[in-house]
């Protein structure tokens, strides 16, 4: 008598029963699923932009958008074929913008991330630079350098089937003391507009439990300022923005935008960089189940067993 079969006369054949799987892809990789997974859930998040450089060898007041946040998008119950292999791409964030040459550099946009290559978010815009250089489009859009300079537009198309993120830069402000640049948008808002007093402020991100535990992914970078430092960096790994100083570089596999950058004063020389952005990162999660019990034989499987010496009463 098999007891893991409830009593039934035959072969031992214990029940199975798949874990939950997740799995975090911090660069690209190959995602296999297991033998009876039918659906899962992903996060997939792009590289987030680079905040924008400058120099003030004019001697002027001068300062640089924040990077925008990779996109991020979501599907809770997306249909896949057990033991098969998915291909998964994991983008880098941009390179902040340099301080040469004179007025310098947008930062670069993030590169995207996807899941199987149809499934793409959209890697986050670079930040503005000094002298009405405007914040790029991107997943979330990059903010505008000083002197007014308008932010960067979210880029990132809907998806059928999944829930997409991503918001617009803040613009750059053309008032005094400190001039400050727009924030890059983040998954969950937009960036913050410069202003007289400060920088721009980073979009915020978007919290996810996929992870096991909740985590917030995606923040805008800060924009920079003339004089102090610049706007806080988005919840998500966002990097803040400074003045006299380099950006702050986005977190790693978040997909933060990188900060931008600003000058002390119009009489201090100096070349400043902008934050790189963040890397993003896809994380795939497959349920618990389904339970396979055991104890159950047609009579083809009967005659067979016993006709190979495999059947038993133990």
């Amino acid at each position: 008598m098999a007891s893991s079969n409830g009593g039934v006369v035959g072969v031992d054949n214990p029940p199975v029963e798949q874990p939950e799987t997740i799995t975090t892809f911090n660069s690209s990789g190959t995602l296999t699923t297991a033998p009876y997974t039918t659906s899962i859930s992903v996060l997939v998040v792009a590289g987030g932009g680079g905040g924008g450089g400058n120099d003030n060898a004019a001697g002027e007041a001068r300062s640089s958008g924040g990077g925008g946040a990779g996109a991020l998008i979501t599907n809770t119950s997306l249909s896949v074929t057990g033991g098969s292999s998915y291909p998964i791409t994991v983008g880098a964030g941009g390179a902040g913008g340099t301080g040469a040459p004179a007025n310098g550099t947008l930062g670069s946009t993030g590169s995207n991330s996807s899941f199987t290559g149809s499934y793409v978010a959209n890697g986050g815009g670079g930040g503005g630079k000094y002298n009405r250089g405007p914040g790029t489009s991107g997943g979330s859009g990059g903010g505008g350098g000083n002197f007014g300079s308008g932010p960067g537009a979210s880029n990132q198309p809907t998806i059928s089937g999944w829930t997409v993120y991503g918001n617009a830069g803040g613009s750059g402000a053309n008032s005094t003391p400190n001039y400050g640049s727009g924030g890059g948008g983040g998954a969950g808002a937009v960036g913050g507009n410069g202003s007289g007093s400060a920088g721009g402020a980073g979009g915020a991100g978007i919290a996810d439990s996929i992870s096991g535990s909740s985590v917030t992914y995606a923040g805008g970078g800060g924009g920079g300022q003339y004089g102090t430092d610049g706007g806080a960096g988005g919840s998500g790994g966002g990097g803040d923005g400074k003045g006299n100083a380099n950006g702050i570089a986005g977190t790693a596999n978040l997909g933060g935008g990188g900060g931008g950058c600003g000058h002390l004063n119009a009489s201090t020389p100096g070349i400043y960089n902008g934050g790189n952005g963040g890397s993003g990162v896809v994380i795939t999660k497959e349920a618990a189940g389904p339970y396979k019990a055991s104890g159950v034989w047609d009579m083809n499987a009967l005659y067979d067993n016993v006709k190979a010496g495999t059947w038993t009463n133990a």
